[in-house]
């Protein structure tokens, strides 16, 4: 019986991700290091400190870590409130829809609580989500379970209660991890993402209801 539904951010509840890459472009730019989409799209879904402790490794960067996060979350910020960007079509008739059959439906993203917190009043869909969880709070972001597995006890539900929606590579494979059943969403704005694992996969947000979610839950 579905519970709980649990929704990825970035890239499909808002199609954040180029924001993220334009931003990242110019985080790495500033220290002399030119990257492409195809650089950064290898890291989507995985959470902040874990990408730039990679790149900072592969690149020689001298800065810590703390340094570099502080000066993307603060463009990141700015770029999303200079931003004209709304909710994915879709995404708030199936929050909607998700509500009224009393689903419990939380966040689990790999982006800083401070920018999941802004997307989420900036989209006003306050509201609907019962639980946010952040990546950087947890030692490992995806593709390791943790989060997920963390956001259904938070929700007080079992693994094969819920479904996660998730657009990228590293975040179905998160799911796959988790024994949790997953609908990956092909999201053009995400860049080549691997989303065989998920166990459905869908190009419209606007497919995807209740009814469909209970289809894939079995």
């Amino acid at each position: 019986m579905l519970k709980a539904v649990i929704f990825d951010m970035d890239g499909v509840l808002i199609n954040s991700e180029p924001l993220h890459f334009s931003v990242d472009k110019k985080v790495l730019g500033r220290f002399g290091i030119d990257v492409d989409d195809n650089f950064l799209s290898r890291y989507a879904g995985v959470a902040n400190p874990e990408m730039y402790a990679d790149i900072k490794k592969k690149m020689g960067l001298s800065q810590s870590i703390d340094e570099l996060l502080e000066f993307r979350l603060k463009l990141s910020l700015e770029a999303l409130d200079e931003s004209e960007m709304d909710a994915i079509s879709g995404v708030r008739e199936l929050l909607q829809d998700l509500a009224s059959h009393n689903v419990s439906i939380a966040i689990a993203s790999s982006s800083p609580m401070e920018f999941i917190e802004a997307v989420i009043r900036k989209l006003r869909l306050e509201q609907y989500f019962r639980i946010i969880v952040s990546g950087e709070e947890l030692e490992r972001s995806k593709p390791a379970p943790d989060i997920f597995i963390r956001a259904a006890s938070l929700l007080g539900v079992e693994l094969n209660e819920c479904v996660v929606i998730e657009d990228s590579a590293a975040g179905v494979e998160a799911a796959f991890a988790a024994g949790i059943k997953c609908v990956g969403f092909l999201n053009p704005g995400s860049g080549n993402q691997d989303l065989s694992k998920a166990d459905a996969v869908v190009d419209d947000m606007s497919k995807i209801n209740y009814s469909f979610i209970c289809n894939i839950l079995g």
